[in-house]
């Protein structure tokens, strides 16, 4: 700005300086003309006056101030006080001459070759019949001009001072008002009413800016409320890494506990997994590791943020897939139990009917084998009703009503339906405690207690003794079932409720059952928010309580 008022500034003065200075010599030049033509006639009056008195002594000592010419009526030159009369030609043709023998009196203007100078005649009618001419150079126009270049130079210089301070002090007067302008409450200024429209507009302006601020503050809001509620990490990064947005959760499974804020991603310790799946998804490809971290499994998936045919960042999302890792594996070693389980009958069942079937098998042994093939199938059934069972409670969803269920009253049933089989082996079947009610599913309570029961029949001691407690401890409500029989051996108590986990195979293959005992309890006890707690020593007994 301030370079633009000076130029103009600047161009103004020089105008003005061009114009004045041409108008001036126009001026000067008629004023100084006139004045001349009146000093050389009144110069030439004289001379003629002298020479009616003295004739031509007049200018043996004379010494005029300008040229004199004497010139005779028929244009011979008599006398010249500047040039030898033998070389001038006659002047009877000069316009001045001719006038003044004509008229009295005549003037005439001579420029000269280089037009540098001018020569100013004026010429007048002696009383004798010749003519004087008095003659006067006057500078041109050109010439005065040339002698004024000094004054008009320093006028310029002048000039270029005047329009730069000028143009400093104008520019920082203008952009005062601009600089003063406060944008967040902008007021229209008195001292220039033309900054209305820009006033005006920064108000506009202020106004949707502070809506669009208000949408995007609600916007970030939600999206942090989103994020924050996330177990899965997200993070947000440009093409170099930067992240531009993440979740506590990302930060906390990428190590920085503290939930501190990460510039960029390779600041973290985190896995070279991570860095590849980044550095994928940067590349245009769409990534997806999964990865061991401690007792934990992570899975990244990283894909890439394309804007006008560019890859400008990535996504990466950071999930814990240990749950689902384990219950993989869960599913793998369940389908390979239940095959093994379901093949070993299956077997069993198969050879026997092929016996019977190709007539090897004397008659008397007919019934044995048709005895051990009902054996067999009952432990088929009994298997797939506990792996139905199983499969209800792995969906939450039984096909019951939850009801009030006095588990003291329950035990009772379970325990006169296991005497036959308690009273094979000479073990003793207690009840203690006190009637105690809850809201559960009554055939999921009943399999629970069950299992446990049967469980301590199996595995207990000949004479042995079972011992069903059922009491309230607020504010929980406790069903323990102890024995006195074999114990679990320590290395195995955390696994016994696995589905098909066996301490021992071989003697759990003599006694019978599925292995999936343990599970249900495991499951119901889960179903009914309730826990189970183990506590066993090898040799001397097992007491399993489900604390609701």
């Amino acid at each position: 700005m301030t370079f633009k008022i000076f130029r103009s500034s600047f161009i103004v003065a020089v105008c003005v300086l061009i114009l004045s200075t041409l108008l001036s010599l126009a001026i000067l030049n008629d004023y100084n003309e006139e004045q001349i033509y009146i000093d050389l006639s009144s110069e030439a009056e004289s001379i003629v006056h002298g020479i009616e008195l003295s004739g031509e002594k007049y200018f043996n000592d004379f010494h005029p101030r300008n040229r004199v010419t004497h010139i005779a009526a028929d244009g011979t030159v008599l006398y010249d006080s500047d040039v030898d009369i033998s070389s001038m030609e006659n002047h009877l043709d000069r316009q001045e001459v001719s006038d003044a023998l004509e008229l009295g009196s005549g003037k005439n203007t001579h420029f000269s070759r280089t037009l540098t100078r001018k020569t100013l005649n004026f010429a007048l009618l002696s009383s004798d019949g010749t003519v004087i001419r008095v003659s006067c150079e006057e500078r041109s126009l050109v010439a005065i001009f040339g002698s004024m270049l000094s004054a008009i130079f320093w006028v310029l210089i002048l000039a270029l001072v005047l329009s730069a301070v000028l143009a400093s002090r104008m520019a920082r007067k203008i952009v005062r008002p601009l600089n003063e302008l406060d944008l967040d409450h902008p007021a229209l200024s008195t001292e220039y009413s033309e900054l209305a429209p820009l006033v005006n507009r920064i108000r506009e302006q202020n106004i949707t800016i502070s809506r669009q601020i208000e949408e995007l503050s609600l916007r970030q809001k939600e999206f942090s409320a989103i994020t924050d509620n996330m177990s899965e990490g997200f993070l947000l990064i440009d093409h170099r890494a930067t992240v531009l947005s993440s979740n506590r959760s990302a930060l906390l499974l990428l190590g920085s506990p503290d939930g501190s804020v990460v510039r960029n991603l390779y600041q973290l310790d985190c896995p070279d997994e991570l860095k590849r799946c980044a550095d994928s998804a940067l590349a245009g490809r769409r990534a997806e590791i999964s990865m061991p971290s401690g007792e934990h499994t992570l899975c990244f998936i990283a894909s890439p943020v394309v804007s006008s045919g560019q890859v400008t960042g990535a996504v990466i999302t950071i999930m814990d897939i240990t749950e689902r890792e384990q219950r993989e594996t869960l599913r793998r070693e369940f389908s390979a139990n239940v095959s093994h389980e379901l093949k070993t009958p299956l077997t069993s069942i198969s050879g026997f009917a092929e016996l019977m079937k190709e007539g090897i098998v004397p008659p008397e042994k007919v019934p044995e084998f048709a005895g051990d093939i009902y054996a067999e199938s009952r432990r088929l059934i009994a298997l797939v009703d506990d792996i139905i069972k199983l499969s209800g409670l792995d969906e939450d969803s039984p096909a019951f009503e939850p009801e009030p269920v006095d588990l003291h009253s329950l035990a009772a049933e379970i325990i006169e339906s296991l005497q036959p089989v308690a009273a094979k082996r000479g073990i003793t079947l207690s009840l203690r405690g006190e009637s105690v009610e809850i809201k559960g599913v009554r055939q999921i309570l009943s399999e629970m207690i069950y299992n446990l029961c049967d469980n301590a029949i199996k595995y207990n001691k000949e004479g042995g003794s079972v011992d069903v407690h059922v009491r309230r401890n607020n504010p929980n409500t406790i069903v323990t079932v102890a024995d006195t029989g074999i114990g679990i051996p320590y290395a195995h108590q955390s696994r016994v409720f696995e589905r098909f986990y066996r301490v021992d195979k071989s003697h759990s293959k003599e006694i019978g059952g599925t292995g999936l005992g343990l599970s249900i309890v495991k499951h119901g006890a889960q179903y009914h928010n309730a826990r189970t707690e183990l506590k066993s020593e090898p040799g001397k007994g097992t007491s399993i309580s489900i604390i609701f």
